[in-house]
């Protein structure tokens, strides 16, 4: 339940929060040489927007050298984001709440309507005046990984590094993102690190809170994301440094022993027969299913074999993510009998076929034996083979915005056998 706060006591704590535009919000010579950009300018919300949407409406003001939330949010609501996408980065801000109060700082956010919230994809850096709020919200207490400096509801910091400035002045905090470790810092202190994307990782994940939040930190770049969770709340200085990316090359998908690094969802059968082939095939249910895999891919050239062993309706999807039981948000690269466009581009919302294949190119399906498959993505560039020919070559801008995972699926019917080996990814 949200608490009440009276508007007095709103505008009391918020001028208490003003800051001054002397020395701050600006950039040192040293740190633009370094590559370092501000976030806010100090002036106006220029580069801020409500999440999932167009302009900023939500309350959030530049006041005095500040980026202020008015303390009307809720979880549900009171997001803003940078319109940029970041990837690796180094990122840093100033930060002052009032008595009790509740904010956070979170990255690599996925903007879609399917994610009503920032959270159940983008990790968090936790900013919470943790006495203030157990005095204010009392009997409650606050769990550990809800309180100050965590990445919330994951990992904890290492609480005698913390050196928190009393209630009511300014902090530092700090978040490190590259290529998948992780830091977090206050005041100067290094109170966290962890790697994202380990085997240890992922148990943390489907262990907790975001056991059912399947996209939940698995984007590798997304929106820098402030949270208004109630409570009035200041920011300045806010900079950010891209760090160097570093290019995965090959990738091992499956083993040809078990599906280590795959998640199932939906309703169907998937398996590693006695060859070391992936074997999927109808649920009890004959619904739709999908087994994806766990880390997100953006550019990347694959190639992989398949064999329709009965009833061959099935389909590569990639820049996808899983909504609810078995509906899928992303992109297809068809795989189906003959005569149905296999090796054409299909979007599983919205705008549906995108390209189709010629008739004439319907033969190249060899029926009920191995095919070879090739999918390359680059940037905006969508490019498909099937047998060494080319299938379809598309340039898409909203293909090329998005990032996700590659997905098998199961359409639904009856009698749906599909035999897969042989994946060989070079990630771009």
């Amino acid at each position: 339940m949200k608490r009440f706060i009276p508007a007095f006591a709103i505008a009391a704590c918020t001028l208490a929060l003003v800051c001054s535009c002397d020395r701050n919000n600006r950039l040192t010579q040293a740190e633009k040489a370094e590559g370092w950009q501000l976030l806010f300018n100090g002036k106006d919300m220029t580069g801020w927007r409500d999440f999932n949407g167009t302009e900023l409406t939500n309350g959030w003001k530049a006041v005095k050298g500040c980026i202020q939330a008015s303390g009307d949010g809720s979880d549900a609501s009171g997001y803003i984001v940078t319109d940029k996408k970041y990837a690796d980065f180094e990122l840093v801000w100033d930060w002052k709440l009032t008595h009790g109060g509740n904010s956070g700082m979170l990255y690599h956010v996925i903007e879609s309507p399917a994610f009503k919230v920032p959270y159940v994809t983008g990790p968090e850096y936790q900013l919470i005046d943790n006495e203030g709020w157990e005095e204010v919200n009392a009997p409650a207490k606050l769990e550990e990984w809800q309180k100050l400096g965590v990445d919330y509801a994951m990992h904890l910091p290492d609480y005698a590094k913390m050196k928190v400035n009393p209630q009511g002045e300014w902090n530092t905090s700090k978040i490190v993102f590259d290529n998948g470790h992780v830091e977090h810092w206050l005041n100067g202190e290094k109170i966290l690190e962890f790697e994202a994307w380990t085997d240890e990782w992922f148990e943390l994940k489907n262990a907790g809170k975001w056991a059912d939040a399947p996209e939940y930190g698995l984007a590798h770049e997304g929106v820098i994301c402030l949270q208004d969770h109630g409570d009035p709340a200041s920011f300045r200085n806010i900079k950010i440094r891209e760090l160097p990316h570093k290019a995965a090359g090959e990738v091992s998908l499956f083993n040809g022993k078990d599906l280590t690094g795959w998640e199932p969802f939906g309703d169907g059968k998937w398996s590693v027969d006695e060859e070391g082939n992936l074997r999927i095939e109808n649920g009890d249910q004959r619904e739709y299913g999908y087994l994806g895999t766990r880390a997100y891919y953006k550019d990347f050239d694959l190639t992989v074999e398949f064999k329709q062993v009965s009833n061959g309706n099935s389909g590569l999807f990639f820049h996808s993510f899983i909504e609810g039981f078995n509906h899928v948000n992303g992109w297809q690269c068809e795989v189906a009998p003959k005569g149905h466009d296999t090796g054409g581009i299909y979007e599983s919302y919205g705008r549906g076929w995108l390209v189709q294949i010629p008739d004439e190119k319907e033969e190249i399906l060899k029926e009920n034996e191995w095919n070879t498959l090739r999918l390359r993505v680059e940037g905006d560039h969508v490019q498909t083979w099937l047998n060494g020919e080319a299938m379809i070559d598309i340039n898409d801008e909203k293909i090329g915005a998005a990032t996700g995972r590659v997905m098998l699926q199961l359409h639904d019917g009856s009698d749906i056998i599909v035999l897969w080996r042989n994946f060989r990814m070079t990630v771009l």
